[in-house]
């Protein structure tokens, strides 16, 4: 029986560095850190703090709701107030896994629920921006608004997916982190834009009438954009899947056929073999993945 090392190498990570996201990543949980510790010795456990997290966007879809039906149109205040508790709600979604961290409360059925809940937020969030959307008859701006939900349920579809073959999938610029900033931040700037424009300032194209910007535009571009971004992200994951697929069966066809590179060790890009797997069965030989595998 022929026994072959698989060295599977990240390209970005194997020559140490580290992405500008990572940083910043690590910057922001040295800045939350003490607050983490507060909530650990307030006895609040990581899965508490993800269910704050919800009702938190569940408010949210209130205020765009209640916007809806009791504001009028050309009053963005509830954009703005729902702005505001998308961010902070925000908070609490990066607060959660570093009290798992920090207070040695990880678990797979943490992860899993916090995955479970943050998929439940974004839709909740989702279904109160198109419902305020569509009752101001913003009708072409709910439609950005439904791709966009479409598109965050995908980018995290891809990458559960991905990893349930064994690749690990958490590249892309439109991750839950930046989907959250955007529509919070511009639905904001949105509410706070309306104090000093108007709720109802308006460009239009001579002669025709047809808006190309708005009040409410500051909140809707944004979104509009990020729509686009999330499926595009979503797409790149799945091609980057496909990829790592596409080796994983190369090394194999290599150990199938019995040749092997002559140090006994078959490089593969990406992550070809999947955590936590120690040996899958090829043919007639046996393809083992070490302590060499770096993600």
């Amino acid at each position: 029986m022929n026994i072959v090392s698989l060295r599977i190498v990240n390209q970005s990570e194997a020559k140490g560095k580290m992405t500008t996201r990572k940083k910043l990543q690590l910057g922001i949980y040295k800045i939350i850190n003490p607050v983490v510790r507060l909530l650990i010795k307030a006895g609040l456990t990581a899965n508490m703090v993800t269910t704050i997290g919800l009702l938190l966007n569940i408010g949210v879809a209130i205020i765009f709701i209640s916007g809806a039906e009791e504001g009028r149109r050309g009053d963005l205040s509830y954009v703005g107030w729902a702005g505001a508790l998308i961010l902070f709600a925000g908070l609490f979604d990066m607060l959660d896994g570093q009290v798992a961290r920090l207070g040695n409360m990880s678990s797979p059925f943490g992860a899993l629920y916090d995955s479970v809940l943050d998929r439940y937020s974004e839709l909740i969030l989702f279904l109160g921006i198109c419902w305020y959307l569509v009752a101001m008859h913003y009708f072409l701006s709910s439609l950005f608004a439904f791709i966009g939900m479409i598109g965050s349920m995908m980018v995290s579809y891809t990458r559960a997916r991905a990893e349930g073959l064994g690749i690990e999938c958490k590249d892309g610029l439109m991750q839950r982190p930046e989907r959250v900033i955007i529509i919070g931040v511009s639905a904001l700037a949105c509410g706070i834009a309306s104090h000093w424009m108007g709720g109802n300032y308006k460009v239009t194209l001579p002669d025709t009438g047809f808006p190309v910007f708005e009040t409410i535009s500051i909140f809707t571009i944004p979104l509009t954009i990020m729509a686009f971004l999330a499926n595009w992200t979503a797409i790149g994951r799945l091609r980057d899947a496909r990829r790592t697929l596409d080796a994983r069966e190369t090394a194999a066809k290599t150990v199938q056929a019995g040749a092997p590179a002559a140090n006994g060790t078959v490089t593969v890009p990406g992550n070809a073999v999947g955590a936590g797997m120690e040996a899958a069965e090829i043919g007639n030989g046996t393809v083992q993945a070490g302590k060499e595998v770096v993600r």
